[in-house]
C-alpha cells in the first residue's frame, strides 16, 4: 500500500496559494524551487515552548459588528509580544471608526477577523504572520502582515527588517516589478507599505505576499512573489540570511523525521468520562460553557473546576486547539466535553457550505488529534445560524449549541458583576455562555459555582441535560428544556 509522508501536526503547517500563483517563471538552472514556489510551511505550535495565545473578541448575534482576533504571545519574546498586541488593538480601533453606524434589518454586519501562522520559530528568527479578514457589508477583503522577532537582540521588527536596509528594499522591488510585468499585472509604483509580508518557503527563496487586490485584479485571491534563494541572498539583513537558513534547516529535519501513515484514523464520538452520574430528570442541571479557548486563563479554570468537582462543556476555537492540545487532553480526561467552535471564529453565517465545512472538518481533526474523540457538538460564532450551516451539520452527524443565559462577561465586565447575572438568570436546564479567554470571566467562577450549589444545582456537560434523549444532527439546542431541539430554518 503506497505510504504518505507527512509533517507533524494536524493544521498551521502549510498554506499553498490560492488563484495565481507569482512564482518566478525562470529562476536559472542552478536553482530548484518547488512545484508551487509561493506556499509557506508554518511551524506547528504545539510544538514551541511558552506558546500560549491571546483572543480580542466582540459582539453575538444580532449584533453592529463582530470581532475577533487572535494571535500567539510567547514567553521569550516581549517586544514581539508588544508588537502584536498594539497591532491587535490598533486594527480594532480602525475598524470600529470605519463601522461606527447602526447596521439595517437587511444588512450583514461587519465584521473583523484576524488569525496567525508560525513562519518560523528557532533560537536564529521568530516569524509570526497576521491574516486578516474584513467584512464591511459586500465582500470578504484580506490581507497578510508578518513581523519579526530576533533572540539575539530582543528586537522584533516588520518584514523589511529582513532585508539589509534600503539597498536591498530598492533591488528587491525591482525584482517584483519585473516579475509582475511578466504577468501581466499592475505595473504602478510599488511603496515600502506593499513589502509588510515576507517570509521564506522551505527552499529558503523569499516570498513577498501582497494585499487582496493590491497588485492584480481580485478575482485572483492571494497573490505572491518568490524570490528564489539565489537572487534573495544578497539583499537579506543578518536577521534574514538567519532565518532563511532555519527555515531550510527546520524543512529537512521535518523530512526526515515525519512518520509514516496509511489511512486516517477514526476516533469515537466524545462525551464525558463521567456522563451518566447525575440524573437531570431528578436533579437540577446546569451547563456551564466556555467558547474562545483554549487561552492563557484555561488552565486555572480547569483548577477551579476540578477543586470544586464540577464539569463544563469547552466550544474551543481550532487554531487555539492546534496551539494547546495539551489543555484539551486535560479537559477531556478531568470529565469536561469538547465541543467545536469552528477554525478561526469567522461567522459562518457569511459563508457558503464548502467553507462551513472546512472550517468545522478542520477544527474536528485537531480536536479528535488532541483527545481522541470526535466532537459532537458545534457552537456556532457570536451565535449566528444559516440554513447552510444546519445542512453541513446535518451531513457531518453534529449538533448546534448555543445559550439561554449569557453571563455578560464579553466586554469589560467586573466579575462580581458576571457572577450575579449567571446566578441570577441560572434555572434548571440552563445552557450559560462564558469565555476562558478573560480573567474575569475565570475569577467568577468560584462564586458562581458556590451559589449555584447553595441553590442545589449540579454542573454536568450540555448533552447530560437532555438524559437519554440524544441530540439530533441538523438540531439547534438552547437550553436542556428544548428536549425535541428546534429544527431548521424555513
Amino acid at each position: 500500500m503506497h505510504k504518505m509522508r507527512f509533517f507533524s501536526g494536524i493544521a498551521l503547517l502549510a498554506f499553498s496559494a490560492a488563484g495565481c500563483s507569482l512564482a518566478a517563471t525562470d529562476p536559472g538552472k542552478d536553482v530548484v524551487v518547488p512545484a508551487e514556489p509561493t506556499l509557506i510551511d508554518f511551524v506547528d505550535p504545539a510544538t514551541v515552548v511558552g506558546l500560549s495565545t491571546v483572543t480580542l473578541s466582540e459582539g453575538h448575534a444580532p449584533a453592529d459588528r463582530y470581532v475577533h482576533i487572535n494571535y500567539p504571545k510567547l514567553a521569550d519574546a516581549p517586544a514581539l509580544n508588544r508588537v502584536l498586541r498594539a497591532q491587535a488593538e490598533r486594527q480594532v480601533r480602525d475598524f470600529k471608526s470605519s463601522t461606527n453606524r447602526k447596521v439595517g434589518p437587511e444588512m450583514l454586519s461587519p465584521e473583523l477577523n484576524v488569525d496567525w501562522q508560525l513562519a518560523a520559530s528557532t533560537p536564529e528568527a521568530v516569524g509570526v504572520r497576521l491574516r486578516t479578514g474584513e467584512f464591511l457589508g459586500a465582500n470578504w477583503s484580506y490581507s497578510t502582515r508578518t513581523f519579526w522577532f530576533d533572540p539575539r537582540n530582543g528586537r522584533a521588527v516588520g518584514s523589511t527588517g529582513l532585508l539589509n536596509g534600503r539597498d536591498g528594499l530598492g533591488k528587491l522591488e525591482v525584482l517584483v516589478k519585473n516579475h509582475l510585468k511578466k504577468n501581466h499585472l499592475k505595473k504602478n509604483q510599488l511603496t515600502d507599505d506593499l513589502f509588510d509580508s515576507m517570509a521564506f518557503n522551505r527552499n529558503g527563496d523569499l516570498v513577498v505576499e501582497f494585499d487582496h487586490c493590491q497588485v492584480g485584479p481580485c478575482s485572483l485571491g492571494r497573490q505572491a512573489v518568490a524570490v528564489p534563494a539565489a537572487k534573495a541572498g544578497p539583499l537579506l539583513s543578518d536577521l534574514g540570511r538567519r532565518a532563511q537558513r532555519s527555515v531550510r534547516e527546520r524543512a529537512l529535519t521535518a523530512l526526515r523525521e515525519a512518520p509514516e501513515m496509511t489511512t486516517r484514523p477514526t476516533s469515537p464520538d466524545a462525551v464525558s468520562n463521567r456522563a451518566g452520574s447525575v440524573d437531570c430528570a431528578k436533579a437540577k442541571c446546569v451547563a456551564l460553557t466556555f467558547d474562545d479557548g483554549p487561552g492563557p486563563y484555561t488552565g486555572r479554570l480547569l483548577d477551579i473546576l476540578l477543586r470544586n468537582r464540577a464539569r463544563a462543556t469547552f466550544f474551543t476555537v481550532g487554531m487555539n486547539a492546534a496551539a494547546q492540545p495539551g489543555l484539551l487532553r486535560r479537559m477531556s480526561a478531568e470529565g469536561h466535553l469538547v465541543g467545536n467552535h469552528s477554525w478561526a471564529h469567522t461567522d459562518l453565517s457569511k459563508q457558503p457550505s464548502s467553507k462551513v465545512a472546512d472550517s468545522i472538518a478542520r477544527t474536528e481533526d485537531t480536536i479528535s488529534a488532541a483527545i481522541g474523540q470526535r466532537p459532537q457538538l458545534v457552537r456556532p460564532p457570536f451565535g449566528a445560524i444559516s440554513q447552510e450551516l444546519y445542512e453541513v451539520a446535518r451531513e457531518r452527524g453534529l449538533s448546534l449549541v448555543t445559550w439561554d443565559v449569557d453571563a455578560g462577561d464579553q466586554v469589560d465586565g467586573k466579575s462580581g458583576d458576571i457572577t450575579d447575572r449567571a446566578v441570577r438568570k441560572a434555572h434548571p436546564g440552563a445552557i450559560i455562555l462564558m469565555h476562558d479567554i478573560r480573567r474575569e470571566s475565570v475569577d467568577a467562577v468560584p462564586d458562581i459555582l458556590k451559589r449555584l450549589r447553595g441553590k442545589g444545582y449540579s454542573f454536568v456537560t450540555v448533552p447530560e441535560l437532555y438524559g437519554s434523549a440524544d441530540l439530533q444532527a441538523g438540531r439547534l439546542y438552547r437550553s436542556g428544556n428544548e428536549l425535541r431541539g428546534r429544527p431548521p430554518l424555513t
